[in-house]
This record gives structure tokens, sequence and C-alpha cells, in this order.
């Protein structure tokens, strides 16, 4: 069955199947690349995340949306994330 969207005033989101929660955490990162690999439990972060194909209502630009419920685990995200 499939996953319902999420609209959010910023975004369209449609979530991972791998998520294990289903929650939009309040720190957050757009990833402009659609087809990139993410490999969140890669990163060792310390809370929770999300990770969502979205679509940006303000400019129609696709990519991904990743929460996470720790601001240093967004950091993190930041400082280890390369789109290669």
């Amino acid at each position: 069955m499939a996953t319902p969207t999420i609209t959010t005033e910023l975004y369209q989101l449609y979530p991972s199947p791998q998520n294990q929660h289903r929650v939009v955490f309040e720190h957050q990162v757009f990833v402009p690349y659609p087809y990139a690999l993410i490999d969140l439990p890669a990163m060792d972060l310390a809370g929770k995340y999300t990770l969502f194909a979205a679509h940006r209502r303000a400019d129609g630009k696709m990519g991904q949306l990743v929460s996470f419920e720790l601001e240093a685990d967004r950091a993190r995200f930041e400082r280890l994330f390369t789109p290669d």
C-alpha cells in the first residue's frame, strides 16, 4: 500500500518506505538532488530522522527533504553529505 503524501506550507512530501518515523521534524535540509543516494544510518546520527522525496512549492524544484529531531544531527548531515 502506498504511503500518503504530506503537504506543508513549503513542500509536497513523499515519505521513504524506509522511514521508521512518520513525522516531519523541526530541523530540515532540502537537498536539490532528487536521485542522490542518502545513507542516513551510515552518518551515525544521535536522534530520529526522516527522508522524503520533495517538491518545493515555491519554485517547483524537485529534490529530497531530510528532517531531524536534533539540530546537531542537521549540522552533522550538512557536514558529511556529498552529492557525488
